[in-house]
């Protein structure tokens, strides 16, 4: 479904990407609306797949996983079946946070966290091991977090 966002919508999203707990009055009154059209704009954002879903946002240092690593992946097998294969055995790895088709030297990135050096090595031989065709993979490990962000850049205009 299209939908055309004019200034209260992108307003309201922009106002829940940075805390989804607002309740419907609170947001009503941010973008001066009464709650029952406010109401119904945030159903047809849901309904148009814009909002896909509401979460909570947790701090992965505090739950001990500080650990980054992105994973570049290469094969050498471009079947259909291959790419099924692996695509459906690493989105189950729960230490995939993204993972991406990738156009240039390596055909697929991920973005893994863990806890620490021994946690991703375990991942990664259970990587290379679960999927044959891998002819190359390399790593790189992040030192420091120098900007996160959920929030998608929504143009006002």
């Amino acid at each position: 479904m299209e939908i055309e966002l004019d200034k209260t919508d992108r307003k309201i999203l922009d106002l829940l990407q940075n805390d989804g707990t607002l309740s419907l009055n609170d947001l009503a009154e941010a973008v001066n609306l009464t709650t029952t059209p406010c109401w119904k704009r945030l159903k047809k954002l849901e309904e148009a797949g814009v909002i896909q879903k509401r979460v909570a946002l947790l701090n992965p240092e505090k739950l001990d996983l500080s650990f980054t690593a992105f994973v570049l992946v290469k094969t050498s097998d471009h079947s259909h079946e291959w790419y099924s294969r692996f695509v459906s055995t690493a989105s189950e790895f729960p230490e995939v946070m993204e993972f991406y088709r990738m156009a240039g030297e390596y055909d697929y990135m991920m973005k893994v966290l863990v806890k620490d050096m021994q946690c991703f090595d375990h991942f990664y031989k259970k990587l290379v091991n679960s999927v044959e065709g891998i002819s190359n993979v390399t790593s790189t490990f992040a030192m420091e977090p120098l900007k996160y962000t959920t929030a998608l850049p929504i143009c006002s205009n």
